[in-house]
């Protein structure tokens, strides 16, 4: 979809994929399940469940994963949504930090729930005074309000620490809103940041996490998905329908066990070269993009650069799809041939803005911004 949703010259650096080839032990499980046929029904979700305690057991720290409770769903989306589906009803508020990922707003509205926005502070993190406000407003207007959050954050790529998370568990208790988190991007933090899973925070117990080996290792299509759940979460997760576990792809549990199993030298070396690439972006905003803001992320391979310094509408915006252009992006597709995410699909605080995928060559990442320089609002 990257390469194919535009003309072939524009160079796309928008959805979230990576111009990499897979991991060797990815390719190799992939290709044995073929040469023995073994492409019928899914199975294996207990041993990706083991396979991504054995990876945060050893990456952050966290004996947490709980495998016998773990259940596994098609992809992070669809889990958030089927989780919205146990512990809140038609019609409740699920809060999110504006800017955020485009589907947040999109799956939960076209769950029956409505969403409110808690607007990102001017540093791209997590404003707990309008968090708190917009947790006592969702308790007085839903029988079970939700907060969904993505750590590390998409689109500013802010990884919450550890002091963060547990003030957002400590607010979500005040108030009685249950948690989901997306950790999709959880591996990919940067040099500069540490990891923190939420449910190891104080006051997670009743929370949930949704997440996969899918941005890590880009595997997005090779479904498959994991929702894990808090000690007092467990029962709500047991009363997922047994039907969803029949969506993720066969290909797609096998890869993202391998992943997360045997992937991490191939992860260790890609993190090297994002880091790299989250250098050359700041080179390239201050050689080309000069007075755009940049604030290099935690975490991810996303970069949100603030356009209105470059003269273009800043104004509150509407949330849309994420193939929707308006603004800086629309601007830099038609004058400059390249592909951005908007801004304005990610909500509140949005506009004015675009995201940049950095995970490319530096070639492609050089030509984008060379071309990028003769745009005009």
């Amino acid at each position: 979809m990257k390469w194919r949703a535009y003309p072939s010259d524009v160079l796309p650096l928008w959805v979230a994929e990576m111009d990499v080839m897979p991991a060797d032990p990815i390719a190799a499980t992939a290709r044995e399940a073929l040469d023995r046929g073994d492409t019928g029904y899914p199975g294996g979700a207990r041993e990706y469940a083991e396979s991504l305690a054995g990876f945060a057991r050893r990456r952050w720290g966290w004996d947490g994963v709980d495998v016998d409770t773990a259940q596994i769903v098609p992809d992070v989306m669809l889990g958030i949504v089927e989780v919205l589906k146990l512990v809140t009803r038609p019609g409740d508020t699920v809060v999110v930090n504006a800017p955020v990922y485009p589907p947040f707003f999109a799956f939960t509205a076209h769950a029956d729930r409505r969403v409110a926005s808690a607007r990102l502070g001017p540093d791209g993190r997590v404003d707990f005074a309008a968090l708190e406000i917009a947790f006592r407003e969702a308790r007085a207007a839903s029988t079970t309000p939700a907060f969904l959050l993505a750590n590390p954050h998409n689109p500013t790529g802010a990884v919450h620490t550890a002091d963060e998370l547990t003030t957002v568990a400590a607010l979500a208790n005040e108030y009685g809103v249950r948690v989901i988190v997306d950790e999709i991007h959880a591996p990919l933090v940067l040099p500069g940041a540490r990891f923190t899973p939420y449910l190891s925070v104080d006051g997670a117990q009743d929370a949930f996490v949704v997440t996969s080996a899918s941005k890590a290792w880009n595997l997005p299509g090779m479904k498959a998905a994991l929702a894990l759940a808090g000690p007092a979460a467990v029962d709500d997760l047991r009363r997922m329908p047994e039907e969803v576990s029949h969506g993720p792809s066969h290909f797609g549990v096998l890869a993202h066990t391998a992943a997360y199993a045997d992937g991490e030298p191939w992860l260790d070396a890609l993190l090297g070269g994002l880091a790299a690439n989250r250098d050359l972006v700041g080179r390239l905003v201050a050689e080309y993009l000069p007075g755009a803001g940049y604030a290099p992320p935690d975490g991810t391979y996303l970069a949100w650069l603030d356009c209105r310094p470059l003269g273009f509408d800043g104004g509150d915006a509407t949330p849309g799809a994420v193939s929707d252009l308006a603004g800086p992006a629309k601007a830099f597709l038609d004058q400059t041939r390249v592909a951005l995410s908007s801004g304005h699909a990610f909500g509140p605080g949005g506009g004015g803005h675009v995201r940049v995928n950095f995970a490319t060559s530096q070639a492609v990442l050089t030509e984008a911004f060379t071309r990028m320089s003769r745009v005009r609002p």
